[in-house]
């Protein structure tokens, strides 16, 4: 195999180019399924646009230096007549520098906070940029690192992420973010926490209206866990408070 990619490394047969975009859309479109899959801002589509982007860009530096290059093997017959040798100074990484430093603007765009202070998006935006990347390794050829990091990705959000997950739900230290009525104050909510042996750390409220112009009152509080607290018990517990409207980990 790393013979086959070893022929197809230069610019020197349209079947390249047409390999190296399939490759594109094949590595974009196995990252973009699984972000598909869990309804991610950016999908499918995107990923397969981007890492086809991040190709195309590599492809026309490498483009630029075979073909306006007069020392170059692969040199266009009149080259050599319209540059003199040694006056070449393109330089092919350029462009995909470019491209490196231009994704952190579209995965901006999928990194929101939410009124719960929840930041979303990290991961999806992460992946746009590491997409990218594996766009500008198949434009220059470099196909068994781009399928290499394609197959890392993909085993970094279907696994690793259910390791995150089982990591998280035994965490000591947690952040709880508690919606409430009129009818409920903080204090009962953190005495509730102190019989279960929760160590309030501290405690951020604020006044609300609901859709239906209700007085709510939100409280963001971080928390310690015993080791043998369950942190399903105590949410449950919580929620069961008369007028607790929303209980989640944040």
């Amino acid at each position: 195999m790393a013979e086959f990619f070893e022929s197809l490394k230069f610019l020197n047969s349209e079947w390249t180019v047409v390999i190296r975009f399939f490759l594109a859309v094949l590595c974009g479109g196995l990252i973009g399924i699984e972000r598909e899959h869990k309804h991610r801002v950016a999908g499918f589509r995107t990923h397969i646009l981007i890492c086809i982007g991040g190709t195309l860009t590599t492809l026309t530096s490498q483009y630029l230096w075979t073909y306006f290059n007069p020392a170059w093997e692969y040199a266009s017959e009149s080259v050599s007549h319209m540059i003199p040798e040694g006056l070449f100074t393109a330089d092919p990484a350029r462009l995909g520098a470019q491209v490196i430093a231009g994704m952190s603007f579209i995965g901006a765009g999928t990194i929101v906070v939410t009124k719960r202070r929840q930041v979303k998006g990290l991961t999806t935006a992460a992946g746009l940029w590491t997409t990218a990347i594996v766009g500008l390794a198949i434009g220059t050829g470099f196909y068994l690192a781009a399928v290499y990091v394609t197959l890392l990705i993909l085993l970094i959000e279907l696994v690793f992420s259910k390791l995150e997950f089982a990591i998280a739900a035994k965490s000591r230290d947690l952040t709880l973010y508690i919606e409430f009525g009129e009818n409920q104050n903080v204090g009962v909510v953190v005495e509730t926490l102190r019989l279960y042996n929760v160590r309030v750390l501290d405690v951020e409220i604020s006044k609300m209206k609901s859709k239906k112009q209700e007085n709510l009152t939100s409280a963001i509080l971080t928390v310690q866990f015993q080791k043998k607290v369950v942190h399903e018990t105590v949410l449950a517990a919580l929620s069961n408070l008369k007028d607790v409207r929303t209980v989640q980990e944040l």
